[in-house]
């Protein structure tokens, strides 16, 4: 399933970057509250250093975003999200 795909302004890619990069964070809280909810001794490591992550990934798209906006640069943007069934 393509995610996204085109060619986009500064402040688009970083529209759309931001956003998923969000969702995703708060993708993770909710499921490390969820888990914590009835056990506050859940193991909540994999959402905690995804949070991490994502947070990481989204000051390193800084980087990409200020480099564009300096030389007035588009910025392509390609995701594609493998879906399959699995055990």
């Amino acid at each position: 399933m393509k995610l996204v795909d085109g060619v986009f302004s500064c402040s688009e890619a970083s529209d759309i970057i931001n956003a998923l990069i969000r969702e995703k964070i708060n993708f993770h809280k909710l499921h490390r509250l969820s888990m914590c909810e009835g056990n506050v001794d859940s193991n909540t490591q994999y959402d905690d250093s995804r949070v991490a992550e994502l947070i990481k990934e989204k000051e390193d798209f800084k980087a990409i975003y200020h480099e564009a906006r300096v030389a007035s640069k588009k910025v392509r943007i390609s995701g594609v999200l493998d879906i399959e069934i699995i055990d």
